[in-house]
């Protein structure tokens, strides 16, 4: 009888579990499928008119032409391997 007791508890935690599971995959939107797509169009729409790309391309818009070019070398360094910078000992 006793073996019986701990088989019910392990019996009762899937019950529980797969009411929870059930609750917890319920549908949670109210909004209708139709109208989600339509917003999501709308969003690319105003995402490829904000980077300049068509909707859905993964190539990044071309940058603006007013924006500077910085140099990888700012002026501050030497170049790599010239030993400028190092004390003669």
């Amino acid at each position: 009888m006793a073996a019986l007791l701990w088989l019910l508890i392990p019996v009762a935690a899937g019950v529980v579990a797969s009411v929870w599971g059930g609750w917890a995959a319920r549908r949670k939107s109210v909004v209708p499928d139709a109208a989600g797509v339509a917003g999501y169009e709308r969003f690319r729409a105003v995402m490829a008119r904000t980077h300049g790309g068509e909707a859905g391309s993964l190539e990044p818009a071309a940058p603006a032409a007013s924006t500077p070019r910085v140099p990888a070398n700012h002026g501050t360094m030497p170049p790599a391997g010239s030993g400028a910078g190092r004390e003669a000992h």
